[in-house]
């Protein structure tokens, strides 16, 4: 970890371990596609199932969904559900990356008041990818001192600031369904 500060390693690339609200997360830029490819081979993580992005505020996601697909009467219900705890499968823009939406026509957003996330979206007017800190199949990491040594040594900027204290990972539901995905 040789940046100086988690803009510039999110600027050039760069994978990002940072806390969410009950877990530690990894991220990196949702627009860099060698970055989306290096962070799903870190963690071990078929393509096919797709990242969730994490943004300050609703209009950070706005080139990554198709907005025009929620029904006005939907959209209350939608942002209602935000800041923190539920991650909302949304349509998702045609032009987005396999790599972010996998195999899916949705994309996977959830808006956050961690404020260690928000200032780095503020900073970068956009989301941060977001996955646990975890290799598939084990647990994700609580704290930035519990990162696996493994993922320590792929790092390129660790942002040592504390979850909101949930005690499990987001709700999962499809926006416009409320069918729930992940309990």
């Amino acid at each position: 970890m040789n940046e100086t500060n988690v803009v510039d390693a999110f600027n050039r690339g760069g994978i990002i371990a940072y806390p969410t609200e009950a877990v530690f997360g990894l991220g990196c830029d949702p627009d860099n596609e060698e970055s989306l490819k290096r962070l799903l081979a870190l963690k071990k993580r078929s393509a096919e199932k797709g990242l969730i992005l994490l943004a300050g505020n609703y209009s950070q996601l706005l080139p990554y969904i198709d907005d025009n697909q929620i029904p006005q009467d939907m959209r209350f219900t939608v942002l209602s559900r935000w800041p923190d705890g539920i991650t909302q499968l949304l349509p998702k823009n045609k032009k987005l990356s396999p790599l972010l939406s996998g195999k899916f026509d949705t994309i996977a957003v959830r808006i956050t008041s961690q404020p260690d996330v928000v200032a780095l979206c503020k900073q970068t007017n956009k989301p941060i990818v977001s996955t646990s800190a975890n290799l598939s199949g084990q647990e994700p990491a609580k704290t930035w001192q519990t990162l696996s040594p493994l993922l320590l040594e792929n790092l390129d900027f660790i942002i040592k600031g504390e979850t909101l204290g949930h005690n499990k990972p987001s709700q999962i539901i499809n926006a416009l369904t409320g069918k729930v995905i992940r309990v």
